[in-house]
């Protein structure tokens, strides 16, 4: 999903093996995820879907004045939060040891990987593939 704010932005889904990069988006007071080399797309992820930080994630200070704010963990999964009111940020990462970063507040220029979609995605995805490009599978 891609937050509200980004609704004006050109946008796709995110999928495996994807590079993104924190960003923060042009004419829009929110940031979000880009793919590395379309830093004008935002690629939204699904709830649930897992993703590998290449260094210690970081937060941008909450006055802007202070320095930024360490979370101190690479590996997240993507979230959405207080769905129960309308104009607010709703896209967020939990991390391993409960936290919850709203993605508006990363750091600008973080490189993550896109290491799992949730399993709901990954059918969809296959029942999508035609014949000739699904993998084949072999049973046991």
């Amino acid at each position: 999903m891609c937050d509200y704010s980004l609704h004006h932005v050109a946008s796709r889904p995110a999928k495996v093996g994807d590079k993104l990069v924190s960003t923060k988006f042009i004419n829009t007071p929110t940031g979000g995820f880009s793919a590395v080399d379309d830093a004008n797309v935002a690629v939204c992820l699904l709830p649930g879907t897992e993703i590998a930080f290449e260094q210690d994630v970081e937060c941008e200070a909450a006055l802007g004045i202070l320095p930024n704010r360490c979370v101190g963990q690479r590996l997240a999964r993507f979230r959405q939060v207080n769905l129960d009111q309308p104009c607010v940020h709703h896209d967020a990462l939990e991390f391993a040891d409960g936290k919850v970063v709203l993605v508006t507040r990363l750091r600008a220029g973080q490189r993550a990987t896109v290491l799992q979609m949730p399993a709901n995605a990954r059918t969809a995805e296959i029942a999508a593939q035609t014949p000739e490009t699904r993998p084949l599978t072999v049973d046991a």
